[in-house]
Order: structure tokens, then C-alpha cells, then sequence
């Protein structure tokens, strides 16, 4: 891995100039926080992975806690009388709406675009979007054979279950055009150039999503589980941060 000495002043364009030229350099671009010791994860962890057996074992125990927490009495709100009015109770997430294991979610139609053009298209939309984001960013190349080993290249450091996620864009790679396009902090920034486009098919979609256990997914507070299938329909950005 390369990575600037210095934050880079106006990132996308020269992230855009780089990501044209990573088929011919084999470097892709992505943008970062430095590290003061990077420790790539060896690929082979994530090639370990039996992906659909690991969500699977994942969604048992996110059943079983979902199941524990409807069952119980809700812990009433205790608030002083002077707010108390004010405040609305917040509705408790129905959460997934499997009472089985559904296997991975289906791949999306494939879009008209290439999914590089589309990575380009997101990047800068989330510039645009986020000002200051991308500030105090440096511009990282990375030896990698495809877009989501970026995180494992760079050694990113998060509380992610790194070998897990690699798998798990890996995947998304293959069925939904998903490229890793920034990675800073602990928040990675995913292009998807074909979302689910069903209100059926981004519900299956976001069973996958909290099962990266990722902090904004579930506990930021935890959206409920029908309001974020719904804004991932059609949206060509997905975001996961670890506390």
C-alpha cells in the first residue's frame, strides 16, 4: 500500500483519475485516515469464510434475542413530569420479518451502468453531500485483485469482524455491483451500482446489513427494520460504522 504523506486538498478528482487507471496499474484507489501500523488481514482468513453459514448462525442468535425482547414487559420510561409530556414513546423495531433463515438475498437486476462508473458517481455525490467528510483524508493506492479487499490491504483497524465483511463484499461485489470507495475511521463507504429496487427485496437486503453487526445498523439509534429496507431501495451508497 502507498498512502499520501498529507491529506489531499480536493480528493475525488484524483481519486477518479486513479480509479480509471486501476485495471492497467492493478492500485485502487481508496480514501483514508492513516495508520500508524497497519496490519493487512491475510486474505485467506477471509476466503476461510463459509459466508451463508456464518449469517446463517448469525440470524439464530439475532432471532433468539429478538424473540427474548418481545416476549419481555417493556421497562417503563422514567422521566421528570416537566418532559415527560413531551416525549413520545419510541416504537419498539418489529425487527426481520423471517421466522426462518432465507438464505442470501437474491442479486439485483443489473444496472445499465458499469459499476465503476457507478463508484465514481457515488463518491461524488457524497462529497457534495458531506462537505466536510472528506477533509484531513489522505489517498491511499492498495495492491488488491478487487475492491472489497481494500479494507483488509489497508489493515483496517475498526471493531468490524474484518474477515466477515471481506466475505460479505466480496458478495455484494457479485450481486450488486458494490465497490468500497472510502474508508474513514471506522466508517467504510460502499458504492452500489444495482440496489434493491423492491420494498420485498431491500427487506432481505437489510437482514444482511444487521448482520454485519455494524453500530449504525443496530444500535444508532436501531431504525426500524421496515424503515431501513425502505431507504435502501434504489440507493447506490451503503454506510457501516464500528464504534
Amino acid at each position: 500500500m502507498w498512502i499520501s504523506a498529507e491529506p489531499v486538498s480536493d480528493p475525488v478528482p484524483w481519486w477518479v483519475r486513479l480509479q480509471r487507471q486501476q485495471d492497467s496499474t492493478g492500485l485502487m484507489p481508496v480514501l483514508c485516515y492513516p495508520n500508524d501500523h497497519p496490519q493487512p488481514l491475510d486474505l485467506a482468513k477471509a476466503e476461510a469464510v463459509d459466508l451463508e453459514r456464518e449469517l446463517e448462525q448469525g440470524w439464530h442468535a439475532y432471532r433468539e434475542r429478538q424473540l427474548e425482547r418481545l416476549a419481555a414487559p417493556p421497562t417503563p420510561l422514567q422521566l421528570p413530569p416537566e418532559v415527560a409530556e413531551f416525549i413520545e414513546p419510541f416504537e419498539d423495531d418489529p425487527g426481520a420479518p423471517f421466522d426462518r433463515w432465507p438464505g442470501l438475498a437474491p442479486a439485483s437486476a443489473p444496472a445499465s451502468g458499469d459499476p465503476d462508473e457507478a463508484a465514481r458517481s457515488a463518491l461524488t455525490h457524497l462529497a457534495a453531500g458531506n462537505p466536510n467528510l472528506l477533509s484531513g483524508c489522505h489517498l491511499a493506492l492498495v495492491t488488491a485483485a478487487r475492491s472489497a479487499d481494500i479494507p483488509a490491504g489497508i489493515g483496517w483497524a475498526a471493531d468490524a469482524p474484518l474477515p466477515l465483511l471481506c466475505s460479505l463484499l466480496r458478495s455484494w461485489e457479485d450481486r450488486f455491483g458494490a465497490r468500497v470507495i472510502a474508508v474513514i475511521g471506522a466508517t467504510v463507504h460502499v458504492s452500489v451500482a444495482s440496489p434493491p429496487r423492491t420494498h420485498e427485496h431491500a427487506l432481505h437486503v437489510t437482514l444482511e446489513h444487521v448482520l454485519t453487526t455494524a453500530d449504525n445498523v443496530i444500535k444508532d439509534p436501531p431504525t426500524p427494520y421496515p424503515d431501513y429496507a425502505a431507504s435502501l431501495i434504489d440507493s447506490n451508497l451503503w454506510s457501516f460504522w464500528w464504534d
